[in-house]
């Protein structure tokens, strides 16, 4: 490699982004591509100097672009000052060092940009741990080449530096056994996650997630609903860790509301299966509350992106007609509706009364417009299916009957005599088939 490449590239450095644009895929349009493209050199404090969109008919397999297309980006390059070169889309390890052979400067892909940001955003030790294994998934591969941050010790994951991590060694073996080790930790993390969902499922309460595209709105969501303070800014992962607060509902005396990371388009098959046990806890929730950026042009194509994760884990069916193995009411939530000017927020009050068997609330989640109407759907939806139980229980079984009070409906509570474990309590309550089932296993 170049000495003028040996450099660390830092906060504040002036980016090139260069989005490839395949013939014939059918995923997001080119200007809402390339705007993601540059939320996400944003999130990790790079300046973008210039974003384009490159037409690509047939892939080169030693440069993705075709030679006129680089000299291309060279000249946008000098132009423009820009010191780093972001490709959106995936290089293999032998096009991302021909790219930096002949632009002189940087390359990064998109990968190795989402890794970057994960790995500045994770807050707790299983997020660093999931991060660090798809880090080192990503860097096995490019083994081939000489990486400058192999070569000594430095702090982070990348080109920026993150949380911190001591030097990686260029040596597969290492790499594996370290991988191997992670893989280990991950796995106990995904057994006590288990743990706490049986132990959540026996509480009386029922969990909502949020779920939804990278920067929807899910956090300023979760923080209007609950008063709490997790960041929410307007940027792309800013959410990485998932958050839980207990919420009051109608109906619902205590529920507890859970924040996701968000989805995207394209995200690093290192990444879907680090974050696998992180996403898992949206399986073990009551309803799903599916927040949409219901201003944003793409909002259909990135709902897709969404609703394939979510096919993936089962909770929804899949394209093949597969039925989900975690079939859980979905309430969609399109949110940013203070954006709307007034003849498409119109047309969009229309096509709510057209979309049947679907649940819909339209709010913002910045002004709070809405959202005590939401509340009220949550509540609903989690009692849809209730019915009517008589139980007699002894007064002294605390925990049952409180169960009863806090997770059910209380109709009436009335003295029920004597029995074998002493004073007797006839209760009748309303109560859903899920949580009939919570309350026979404690």
């Amino acid at each position: 490699m170049n000495d003028e490449l040996k450099g660390e590239v830092t906060r504040g450095a002036r980016a090139f982004v260069a989005y490839p644009q395949m013939r014939g895929r059918g995923d997001l349009d080119p200007d809402a591509r390339l705007e993601e493209a540059k939320g996400l050199a944003l999130a990790i404090g790079l300046v973008v100097a210039d974003a384009v969109a490159i037409p690509i008919r047939e892939p080169r397999p030693g440069t993705l672009f075709g030679e006129g297309q680089i000299q291309n980006i060279a000249t946008g390059c000098e132009l423009n000052e820009a010191e780093l070169v972001i490709v959106d889309g995936s290089l293999s390890a032998i096009q991302q060092r021909n790219l930096e052979e002949k632009l002189k400067r940087k390359v990064i892909d998109r990968t190795g940009l989402i890794l970057e940001i994960f790995g500045e955003r994770a807050a707790t030790a299983e997020g660093r741990l999931q991060v660090e294994l798809a880090h080192l998934d990503y860097q096995a591969g490019r083994l081939v080449r000489s990486w400058t941050h192999l070569e000594r010790q430095r702090g982070g994951f990348g080109f920026l530096g993150g949380p911190g991590e001591t030097q990686i060694e260029a040596d597969r073996r290492l790499i594996r056994d370290r991988m191997a080790k992670i893989r280990r930790e991950l796995e106990q993390v995904r057994r006590t996650r288990g743990l706490h969902r049986e132990r959540r499922e026996k509480a009386p309460w029922p969990v909502a997630a949020l779920v939804g595209y990278t920067n929807a709105g899910k956090s300023t969501l979760f923080n209007r609903l609950t008063g709490a303070d997790v960041m929410a800014q307007d940027l792309l992962f800013a959410t990485l860790d998932p958050t839980m607060r207990a919420i009051r509902l109608p109906g619902v005396e205590k529920a507890i509301l859970s924040d996701t990371v968000g989805f995207i388009s394209d995200l690093p098959t290192q990444l879907v299966a680090a974050f696998r046990a992180t996403l898992e806890e949206v399986t073990a929730a009551d309803v799903i509350l599916h927040v949409r950026d219901i201003a944003n042009p793409d909002t259909e194509a990135q709902k897709k992106q969404v609703l394939d994760v979510l096919a993936d884990l089962g909770i929804v069916p899949g394209e093949d007609g597969e039925e989900s193995e975690f079939p859980i009411p979905i309430i969609e939530v399109w949110n940013k509706w203070d954006l709307l000017g007034a003849e498409q927020a119109d047309q969009l009050r229309e096509a709510i009364t057209h979309r049947e068997g679907e649940t819909i609330v339209p709010l913002s989640a910045l002004t709070g417009i809405g959202c005590d109407n939401l509340l009220e759907v949550v509540g609903k939806k989690l009692t849809a299916d209730s019915k009517i139980y008589d139980f007699v229980l002894p007064a002294a079984d605390g925990q049952r009957i409180a169960f009863l009070h806090a997770r059910g409906n209380v109709v009436s509570e009335e003295q029920a005599g004597e029995g074998a474990d002493g004073p007797q309590l006839r209760l009748k309550v309303r109560l859903t088939e899920r949580e009939l089932g919570r309350f026979a296993s404690l």
